[in-house]
């Protein structure tokens, strides 16, 4: 048995959907119960849904051979897994949104509201910018509407929520999509299977294109 970690969700919903289309179907998966686990022995899988944050650590610990996490995750979060292919969905980028009338006059640490303090440390190092980090974990489009931040960094997908809140994208930082990633000792002892299916979901996403 592969074991597949799924983040819940629309994105989750469109990885198994790629993963169906390339003969690693589990039909049980797609009816209504409240289950978390789902297996087809025939095909040799087994998946499971977890919250999408979390994908990156079942696949590290061992519990999934493989998952789908979020580029934005594996930034932040540094695990220690093998990143095998990039899905090209779940597409969107991580940037730095201001008011529109911001002007940064690098006269002190510019104040940085964020999900990810360990993306936005690295990007503002990169540029020799000295920063404040405020780290939040709901919606923080409202830190610098409130002077809280003077910035945001953030997922941008469509900006229409920046847009209403009167922000805009002054740097993109990196473009964001769903990976494909393995367990580094599962990778070593299920290749062969790993490896077959890795092939079959890279004619998908080919085919996608």
């Amino acid at each position: 048995m592969i074991n597949i970690a799924l983040p819940k969700g629309r994105l989750g919903e469109k990885v198994y959907a790629m993963f169906e289309a390339a003969g690693y179907e589990c039909p049980s998966i797609k009816e209504a119960s409240r289950k978390l686990i789902f297996e087809n022995e025939a095909k040799g899988v087994r998946y499971f849904w977890v919250k999408p944050s979390d994908v990156s650590i079942y696949v590290e610990r061992g519990a999934a051979d493989i998952g789908v996490a979020g580029k934005d995750i594996l930034l932040e979060y540094s695990p220690d897994v093998y990143e095998l292919l990039d899905l090209d969905i779940g597409k969107c980028r991580m940037a730095v949104a201001a008011k529109k009338e911001f002007y940064d006059d690098n006269q002190r640490a510019l104040k940085v509201a964020t999900k990810f303090p360990n993306i936005a440390s690295k990007y503002y190092s990169s540029i020799c910018r000295e920063i404040d980090i405020i780290k939040l974990n709901g919606s923080i489009e409202i830190a610098p509407i409130l002077s809280l931040s003077d910035v945001i960094v953030d997922i941008v997908e469509t900006g229409s929520t920046l847009r209403e809140n009167n922000l805009e994208v002054i740097d993109t930082i990196v473009p964001i999509s769903a990976r494909l990633i393995a367990n580094k000792a599962s990778f070593k002892f299920k290749t062969a299977d790993i490896e077959r299916l890795v092939e079959s979901i890279k004619a998908q996403v080919n085919r996608n294109d």
